[in-house]
């Protein structure tokens, strides 16, 4: 195993961690003050030569206690800030005192190293399977006048070119502590010729992770969800670049927060051209109050630094979040083919209906059938029922027992879908409990699909849709779970907290999903758990530490998805990407595309159908058979081989991508172009990630390659006839 470091040089006074691959390094300035001095490419020796330098900046204060105008807390590079000691920049931490002062001034106090990487309790997290596989710093500030101790944790994997980021904030004062910011990471930057360029995934309910870049201008730019969940409008993802990076290219540094509520990624570029960014929970409409003697804990932030383009950053985060954040028995099964049945009934189905689809599924191949909304409580349209999570009286036949042992004996595994964070005014569980409903007393709460929220924060309220879905999952042989939830956040107000708390509730609502979530998928560890929020809009890394995939966007047109897939591999690995093909006219933007074409774009990622196979020709069943038995051949390779992203459908009318095994002998290359030209341009496609030396063989054409010649010469997309076209090329070693 490779070896990581961290140390502090007593004589440069530097911390210093590293592996072969990156280095982070940290100055102990004059009087307490830490300032970030490095973090890239694993540097092996470090004389301590570079100084920040000093100059006096006019309306640049001096540091508190310190007379020398040269030196400023408002330009330093700091690694964590405080808001009080005239630094005008954005503060990583906001504290306010019982006598209503938010003045704080952070001072190193000490420090301690540690061989693996503490669990943060509640939260989801990396982790390690040993103490050998990463070494831990945390540096403690205290505040300059005030028994207020600030943790910065720093964890270095051995092998992976990733620094973790965390923060905790002890109050050792006698008084309560009102935390109204904890950054989870601060990173300031002083060479604005490394990073001058900021990608983002910004996007909207069935337009999800659609990449953004723009330059780093002056002035702050805020990344930020107040919807309660990570969201569709803007993922907890940026990724720093310069203006040459591209996908095999240049400096790339990615910036993942490991949470699935409200976030905020801050960027300001200051007076002298530094670039400070602060990222963690979103301070808006937020507060947490730390009684004397407690602490409070941030989520987590993963760092990932890369010299070689996107495509290393990319990389690097799909196999740290599927193999050290997802968990459990399917983190690394290769995931059943399925059939749901939402858009081939919605809520319009009988048990009739149900085992029809079944039989076509199994006639065809396909491996789990997955029974959408509509099966409980008395749920014929969506405005009712929510909360209710018990069967729906005479909907099916034999009841929900009986379609799964339908499903079971044709052969198929059986998916159930749930949304148990919602609440229905037209159920049970609101007539007996109104107050579970998250709204303020006395205030008409805001509605979004007739349905609200259950306060998630309270444990009674946890306890009592855990009870239901544990009656359910008890009586009923269910092999998958489908865990929705459709619709922002609003009304944000808990009964359970006092006036002063309020700002609590968004947090205390994530943490209790969170605590459910352990609970269910610890007491069911066989089912598969996939997550879903009307699609992509709580597709974070914080969700997949439990659940190892998501539905990655409602929308299921190919063309679309794309963009959606392509944005969405920026940071996240196939493996906990879901893509299903869907009917045409398509149900969301009436496009008509072949069913090859929606296949091959669907099998880019965890693949499945969302159709009425009853309504199918026996031609298409055909199809759908050849597509399920090739994409069980090819499965393991989509789903755990290394992904490479090869032309940007951002950027023109050709898409490419593809997909290598971990021992180069094995490639899949996708290629899509989205509309005909009657005078088209050729374009190269030039592969990435095989061996040099290894001959390839074409299995459809049988032409064989050697893989220096595919990574320089390329190949041609296809001469397409018709939009919508699309190709895959299986490359085996010879």
């Amino acid at each position: 195993m490779k070896k990581a470091y961290a140390a502090f040089d007593q004589t440069t006074k530097v911390f210093h961690l590293r592996n072969e691959e990156i280095s982070y390094m940290i100055q102990l300035e004059e009087d307490g003050i830490l300032s970030h001095l490095y973090f890239g490419k694993a540097v092996k020796h470090y004389s301590g030569n570079k100084q920040y330098p000093r100059r006096d900046r006019g309306f640049s204060g001096n540091v508190p206690g310190h007379e020398e105008r040269a030196y400023s807390k408002d330009t330093v590079p700091q690694e964590y800030s405080s808001h009080g000691s005239m630094d005008y920049r954005i503060p990583a931490s906001i504290f306010r005192r019982e006598n209503g002062s938010n003045l704080h001034d952070l001072r190193y106090a000490d420090y301690r190293i540690e061989a693996g990487k503490p669990v943060l309790a509640g939260l989801p997290q990396s982790y390690v399977q040993s103490e050998e596989e990463a070494t831990t710093l945390v540096l403690i500030l205290k505040d300059r006048d005030q028994e207020i101790f600030v943790e910065l944790s720093y964890t270095i994997y051995h092998d992976r070119a990733v620094i973790t980021r965390s923060v905790k904030v002890l109050n050792q004062t006698a008084e309560c502590l009102s935390v109204e910011k904890l950054a989870s990471l601060q990173l300031d930057l002083t060479n604005d010729l490394t990073f001058d360029q900021v990608i983002s995934l910004p996007g909207a309910h069935i337009r999800e992770r659609q990449i953004n870049r723009e330059t780093i201008s002056a002035g702050i730019k805020r990344f930020e969800s107040r919807r309660g969940t990570s969201s569709h409008h803007m993922n907890s993802f940026i990724a720093l670049v310069n203006q040459d990076t591209n996908e095999n290219e240049g400096p790339a540094l990615g910036i993942h927060l490991v949470y699935s509520g409200n976030h905020a990624f801050e960027l300001e570029k200051d007076q002298i051209d530094q670039v400070r960014i602060v990222a963690g929970i979103n301070d808006y409409n937020f507060s947490w109050e730390v009684k004397a003697g407690e602490s409070f804990q941030t989520p987590e932030v993963l760092l990932v630094y890369s010299d070689q383009g996107l495509n290393q950053m990319s990389d690097t985060f799909h196999h740290l979040l599927r193999e050290r954040v997802a968990r459990g028995e399917h983190q690394f099964k290769e995931r059943p083919i399925l059939v749901n049945n939402w858009e081939a009934t919605y809520f319009d189905f009988t048990s009739k209906k149900i085992e029809q689809i079944v039989d076509e599924a199994a006639a065809v191949g396909i491996e789990m059938f997955v029974l959408d909304d509509g099966w409980f409580g008395h749920r014929s349209s969506d405005n009712s029922s929510l909360g209710d999570w018990f069967e729906f009286e005479g909907k099916l036949a034999d009841g929900l027992k009986g379609i799964a042992d339908y499903v079971h004996q044709k052969g198929l595994k059986f998916g159930l879908w749930f949304e148990p964070e919602m609440i229905s005014i037209d159920s049970e569980l609101y007539q007996n409990h109104p107050d579970y409903l998250m709204q303020e007393p006395g205030r008409c709460p805001s509605s979004s699909r007739d349905q609200h929220l259950l306060d998630m924060g309270r444990k009674e309220v946890r306890q009592a849709i855990e009870k239901q879905i544990i009656q359910v999952l008890d009586q009923v042989e269910i092999d998958y779970i489908k865990w929705d939830m459709n619709r922002s956040m609003s009304d944000a107000y808990s009964i359970a907290l006092d006036a002063k708390n309020q700002g609590e509730t968004t947090h205390r609502y994530m943490l209790g999903v969170y605590e459910l979530l352990e609970h269910l998928t610890n007491r069911y560890p066989s089912i598969l758990w996939e997550g879903c929020s009307g699609g992509g809009g709580r597709f974070d890394a914080g969700f997949l530490y439990y659940m190892p995939q998501s539905w990655t966007s409602d929308n299921t047109d190919a063309v679309e998805r794309l963009k959606i897939q392509y944005g969405t591999s920026l940071g996240y690995p196939i493996s906990a990407m879901t893509a299903h093909v869907s009917a045409v006219p398509n149900h969301q933007t009436g496009r008509v595309t072949s069913l090859k074409t929606r296949g091959e774009i669907a099998m880019s990622g965890v693949f499945g159908y969302e159709l009425d196979l009853t309504l199918m020709e026996a031609a298409e069943k055909a199809i759908v058979k050849e597509q399920v038995a090739w994409y069980q051949e090819v499965r393991a390779l989509i789903q755990f081989g290394n992904f490479l992203r090869l032309a940007s459908p951002f950027e023109g009318n050709l898409t490419a991508w593809m997909f290598v095994d971990p021992k180069q002998e094995e490639a899949l290359v996708f290629m899509a172009r989205t509309l005909a030209s009657a005078q088209p341009v050729f374009h190269e496609v030039i592969l990435q990630g095989l061996q040099a030396d290894y001959q390839y063989q074409d299995q459809a054409t049988k032409t064989t390659y050697f893989g220096d010649e595919l990574m320089t010469l390329g190949v041609y997309a296809p001469d397409f006839y018709g939009d919508f076209q699309t190709q895959m090329i299986h490359l085996k070693k010879v």
